[in-house]
């Protein structure tokens, strides 16, 4: 009798455990447990630098206190810099939004740590918190009203994906991918929950707009960024009938639209002339065949054809990189109109140069840059391959041809249009959303590749492409999230009995029109 006294508490606490983990609660905290090994336990993961750092943290109060940093470049991560003491006089060298966390990050290692050494990991555990956050939300508007047992594959699905050591590792670094991937997933699902109408439709906007424009000023290439999502977002407008929603949604759609222009006008000339140069050595002329008549079709000197597959920042060039006769004869005579113009006159070069682009558009982590610190005593360059079974195998699998994005696009856009033009006969203006998410986070990942190969041809592609790696995994995993939600269960539509314990807004019925 005693013995069934205590076990029946034990079996309704179990019960009660087990109704409480959600399959968004355990897709964040899969990710967060793999993130703390990874990051915060030794060897400690991170990313070298490839000589960008100075321009995110000068202008922030940080300095190399390394006096052999020089020779960490690409090889090996560090882990700790030294803090400005006294004025700093290095200002700004370009506008982004990423130095609000740096900020942040030094502030707190000042309270805990130290007032002279800053330790990386502070900033690495402000992006793991917004990351787990953005994990977390993302999961919960994908498999809200979904059976446990969906829900549950689809978590495990996510841990698989944003779990990969090759996405978290950045957070050690200065490198502006990491706003990039967290504000765009919070991007991502807020939108989702503005279209499953999950949690309050005005807080859910408010992280959309916030969400948005960090991610628009975070790096210069994404002001293309702020552009797309405020010209289709406009459908927003009327997923509800009040004045005030419409009135504030308007005002956020047209302060996304500044963001993206403010950006793209903030690009000082340093970055300019750098990505001006690359885009013509390591793109026109690197895929012409005939390097003089690209160049005569520009309208330029056919001799600055022996710059071809010429870098910027290479040590012994064919002419100085910054001399007047570059800066009026050569830089002076083209820009990225022109250069869209040209490959637009010549498609098989366009081609080429996309089948180029494509080659490093699946690369989650760039092969150049090493992930441990020289004290581990890994060799120079040495990768981490502790939880990177997905971006391994991405790379693997991907075909290499711009071909298979076109296909992959199709494919996608055609999956979903049965249900777009349904809600759009029934006017259904918030169940139109999902496709426009899809084709928003297409068209943002588009555009990281174009921007790449027209603004610095194939110079540092990999990194550049980031946002559009970032955007062919969320909207792959919206899509193959979508198909289980429907086909994994022969019963899939069959409503399970719930449990009393059971809060009645878990678990539910499915909506209608919510599945592909």
């Amino acid at each position: 009798m005693m013995d069934n006294t205590v076990k029946t508490p034990l079996r309704q606490g179990i019960a009660l455990a087990n109704l409480s983990v959600s399959p968004a609660f355990l897709a964040a905290f899969g990710v967060l447990l793999i993130t703390i090994i990874a990051l915060f336990t030794a060897p400690y993961v991170g990313v070298a630098d490839n000589g960008d750092f100075f321009r995110s943290i000068y202008s922030n109060g940080l300095y190399f206190n390394l006096p052999d940093y020089d020779s960490q470049y690409f090889g090996y991560f560090v882990k700790q810099y030294g803090i400005f003491q006294y004025f700093n006089e290095n200002g700004a060298m370009l506008f982004s939004s990423q130095s609000l966390f740096i900020k942040l990050a030094i502030g707190l290692n000042k309270l805990f740590f130290s007032s002279e050494v800053f330790d990386i990991r502070f900033q690495a555990a402000i992006y793991t918190i917004l990351y787990v956050i953005a994990i977390y939300l993302l999961i919960e508007a994908i498999t809200w009203r979904m059976s446990r047992k969906k829900g549950f594959i689809i978590a495990g699905i996510a841990i698989f994906i944003f779990g990969d050591t090759g996405y978290t590792a950045y957070f050690s670094s200065f490198y502006g991918e990491s706003v990039v991937m967290i504000t765009m997933i919070f991007m991502f699902a807020s939108w989702l929950m503005l279209y499953r109408k999950r949690f309050n439709d005005y807080a859910m906007l408010a992280l959309f707009v916030i969400s948005t424009l960090i991610l628009t000023t975070s790096k210069q290439q994404n002001a293309p960024v702020g552009m797309i999502i405020a010209v289709l977002a406009c459908s927003l407008l009327w997923i509800r009938r009040d004045k005030i929603f419409r009135i504030l949604t308007m005002a956020s759609l047209a302060l996304m639209l500044f963001a993206g222009v403010f950006t793209y006008l903030n690009i000082s000339n340093e970055f300019v002339n750098i990505n001006q140069f690359h885009a013509m050595t390591r793109g026109v002329l690197k895929e012409s065949p005939d390097p003089e008549a690209a160049l005569k079709a520009l309208g330029m000197d056919e001799q600055f054809a022996i710059l071809k597959n010429s870098i910027h920042y290479e040590k012994y060039v064919t002419i100085d990189v910054n001399s007047p006769l570059l800066e009026e004869n050569f830089y002076s005579r083209y820009g990225f109109v022109s250069i869209l113009k040209y490959y637009l006159t010549n498609p098989d070069q366009l081609n080429s140069i996309l089948n180029v682009a494509a080659q490093s558009a699946f690369s989650i982590k760039p092969a150049a840059m090493g992930n441990f610190e020289h004290s581990v005593g890994k060799e120079f360059r040495a990768q981490s391959h502790f939880f990177t079974g997905y971006s391994q195998l991405k790379q693997t699998l991907a075909p290499r041809t711009f071909g298979f994005i076109f296909l992959w696009m199709v494919l996608v856009i055609g999956l979903y249009m049965p249900s777009f033009v349904k809600a759009i006969k029934s006017r259904d203006f918030r169940g139109v959303q999902r496709m426009v998410l899809i084709v928003a986070s297409i068209g943002i990942g588009l555009s990281g590749i174009f921007v790449s190969i027209i603004g610095a041809g194939d110079a540092d592609i990999s990194k550049h492409e980031f946002l559009f790696t970032l955007s062919f995994d969320l909207v792959t995993f919206l899509t193959l999230s979508s198909v289980i939600g429907r086909r994994v269960s022969k019963n899939s539509n069959r409503v399970k009995q719930v449990s009393k314990n059971t809060p009645s807004s878990l678990y539910t019925k499915p909506q209608k029109d919510v599945s592909v």
